[in-house]
């Protein structure tokens, strides 16, 4: 009964967000004064409410065309679809280049396989603010990456984990998701940006919290990194005894999760986290530009975020480590 009631009160949610999402006023016009997000708003990610540390171009059907960028990426796979062009703020990093869906893309045929396996559909209709700034901020600590094996839940179309496997040394990294809608856009946006990954390995996979996971994948992860994964309480118990189960138990595994407040559910998350045996610490201000910006949403000096909450939208910096093992600050 309880199980019954829980998956209600999630499935509740995902059609609240995708009525939302539906419901949003969108334009298919280009920009006329050049910003970089130009006709970003094709793209069912709100860049008008983001904390934009990575500069996206829409690329699809040759609008903003790039002569440099081969056909078969610039052409997206489907109608509904477009390819961003992400500039990495970095000088040694390769762009990358996501298909994403359109705005107002979503179809009965994902209402159904959100029912069939009890997930939310969040990663398929936008991206959200938190792994914007969980691409930049790995990529200022790409030091933390080199050698080490890395997974990300929850990835959406990936820009995290394919910033990490194009921007550091990392040895593997898998991306996963447990919508395979979602795991398809992934597996296409690395086959996208497999040149750019250097001697890193990168794989797609599709991957649900509350089931067992494969025997390959136990405690076999230096960092695992998730972005905007706290949001439906339901899911606490299951996410925090996958985190724990995909750490290495040795010195030096941690995971790096980064997501708003809302209320009580961070708190109500490290609860779970720490039953089971990890210990967590918690940041606020963990980068001085995502912090400058934060701080002009804020006192409304960036117009561009109206009724920014920062209990909502602003993302704080959760390190977990297996409790034999804590560190202070390990990503700072």
């Amino acid at each position: 009964m309880e199980r019954s009631l829980a998956s209600s009160r999630a499935s509740s949610l995902r059609w609240k967000l995708l009525r939302e999402a539906l419901q949003a006023k969108s334009s298919a016009l280009p920009a006329e004064d050049g910003s970089p997000h130009r006709n970003t708003n094709l793209v069912s990610r709100r860049t008008s409410s983001h904390f934009n540390m990575i500069p996206g171009f829409c690329i699809s059907g040759n609008i903003f065309g790039d002569s440099e960028v081969p056909r078969e990426i610039r052409n997206p796979v489907s109608e509904r679809d477009v390819i961003i062009l992400y500039k990495l703020p970095s000088e040694t990093s390769p762009s990358l280049y996501l298909m994403q869906r359109m705005e107002r893309g979503i179809d009965l045929r994902d209402f159904e396989i959100s029912n069939r396996f009890n997930i939310d559909n969040t990663g398929l209709i936008c991206s959200w603010p938190s792994e914007d700034v969980l691409a930049y901020f790995c990529l200022k600590k790409k030091h933390m990456f080199s050698g080490k094996k890395v997974i990300e839940l929850g990835s959406g179309y990936g820009l995290a984990g394919l910033t990490i496997a194009v921007g550091t040394d990392a040895c593997e990294v898998i991306i996963s998701d447990g919508n395979p809608q979602v795991v398809d856009y992934l597996r296409h946006n690395i086959k996208n940006n497999k040149k750019s990954f250097g001697d890193t390995k990168a794989t797609a996979v599709e991957l649900h919290w509350d089931q067992e996971l494969p025997q390959s994948l136990l405690h076999s992860f230096d960092l695992v990194i998730a972005s905007d994964c706290t949001f439906f309480k339901e899911y606490h118990e299951a996410l925090a005894v996958t985190l724990k189960s995909l750490l290495r138990t040795s010195e030096g595994s941690a995971a790096l999760v980064l997501s708003p407040r809302r209320g009580d559910s961070i708190d109500k998350f490290l609860a779970r986290v720490n039953a089971i045996g990890l210990s967590s610490e918690i940041v606020e201000n963990y980068d001085p530009e995502v912090w400058r910006r934060h701080i002009q949403f804020l006192n409304g000096e960036d117009q561009s975020w109206p009724n920014y909450d920062k209990d909502h939208c602003y993302p704080l910096l959760i390190t977990l480590f297996p409790s034999t093992f804590p560190g202070t600050q390990f990503f700072l």
